[in-house]
């Protein structure tokens, strides 16, 4: 069973940096592209960076290009989200997620909040 769990989330100053952890379970973790979206309030939800299996390749919305770092270390199937120069409107519940076997699955998220 796919299990991905979130932490890391929390309250920060505009300017500030966090870093988002994504445990996962219950599949070959190392084949398998992530990716990390975000749900603002009355907001649908986005895709902030994505990575793909043997961290060939990234990619990033273009809001948190040059701010964000996604990487992966598939010794420890876990995915993190680097995220710097954090802003008020990155406030979002952060979610991790995969395509596996025609099923997307998500984590439950945690939130973080940019305010001063």
């Amino acid at each position: 069973q796919v299990h991905l769990a979130e932490s890391g989330g929390g309250l920060v100053q505009p300017g500030g940096s966090l870093r988002l952890s994504c445990a996962a379970s219950g599949f070959t973790f190392s084949r398998y592209a992530m990716s990390w979206y975000r749900q603002a309030p009355g907001k649908e939800r986005e895709l902030v960076a994505a990575i793909t299996s043997a961290r060939s390749s990234t990619n990033y919305a273009g809001s948190v290009k040059g701010r964000f770092t996604i990487s992966r270390d598939d010794a420890k199937n876990t995915m993190y989200l680097q995220m710097n120069s954090l802003k008020p409107e990155d406030t979002a519940v952060y979610y991790c997620s995969t395509f596996f076997r025609g099923v997307r699955y998500w984590g439950q998220g945690t939130q973080v909040t940019v305010s001063s």
